[in-house]
């Protein structure tokens, strides 16, 4: 079926009124024994041999004999939060609580893939939030980066989605996300500056009203 995802990268209401044909295709697939999963990592595989020989590599090298399948699976990995909705993801973890304090979570290891390049950008992820009757499993915090992190992405992006699930999960009085990323598309071609690192952050609710709310998460999260 088609996705449709809207600014925040969420799935739309309207998602499931779309891709009819797309349905029945994939039905068709089915009846023939071969699954949507099979089918994209057959093209996956062959796009992957394609590209190798285009480089000038031959591609019945021993070492090269089965990479075009282990490249698709990688990359059905790194992208395997676009399978992922945060409801289901959610699972029940929100809970209610009478807490009203700041409530953060640092130095969340983020894996991605940068989408004008295809290569790596990697680092960690705080996460900053002050509950209103509500908190989350403090697992989940982990869980929507990983969720989000496993699209193509820029940074900047990530950044206001993870903000923007927390908003959704729990409505909290404020949320604050700040990333701290190293990108390979830096590092290994173009100006190739292999020290320089990226930080973005989304200040949402008291965050962004009260600077001594955000001054305080920004102190807890440097503190080492």
């Amino acid at each position: 079926m088609s996705r449709i995802e809207n600014e925040s990268g969420f799935l739309s209401s309207d998602a499931a009124s779309v891709g009819s044909e797309d349905d029945l295709k994939l039905d068709a697939k089915k009846r023939n024994g071969v699954t949507p999963k099979e089918d994209h990592l057959k093209s996956m595989r062959d796009a992957y041999q394609s590209i190798i020989q285009h480089v000038g590599e031959d591609i019945n090298r021993q070492g090269l004999l089965k990479t075009p399948e282990r490249a698709a699976k990688a990359m059905m990995a790194f992208t395997k939060g676009y399978d992922e909705q945060l409801d289901e993801l959610l699972n029940e973890a929100v809970f209610d609580e009478d807490h009203d304090e700041m409530v953060i979570v640092k130095d969340i290891e983020m894996f991605s893939l940068c989408e004008h390049h295809l290569v790596p950008f990697m680092g960690k992820v705080h996460i900053g939030y002050i509950p209103n009757k509500k908190v989350l499993g403090l697992s989940k915090l982990a869980r929507i980066v990983e969720m989000f992190s496993r699209r193509l992405q820029v940074q900047e992006r990530l950044t206001k989605q993870i903000a923007t699930a927390m908003v959704q999960a729990v409505q909290p009085s404020g949320v604050a996300v700040v990333i701290e990323a190293s990108h390979m598309c830096m590092v290994m071609r173009g100006v190739q500056k292999i020290n320089a690192s990226t930080t973005t952050s989304c200040m949402l609710g008291v965050f962004r009203d009260d600077p001594k709310t955000r001054e305080e998460f920004l102190n807890l999260i440097n503190k080492r």
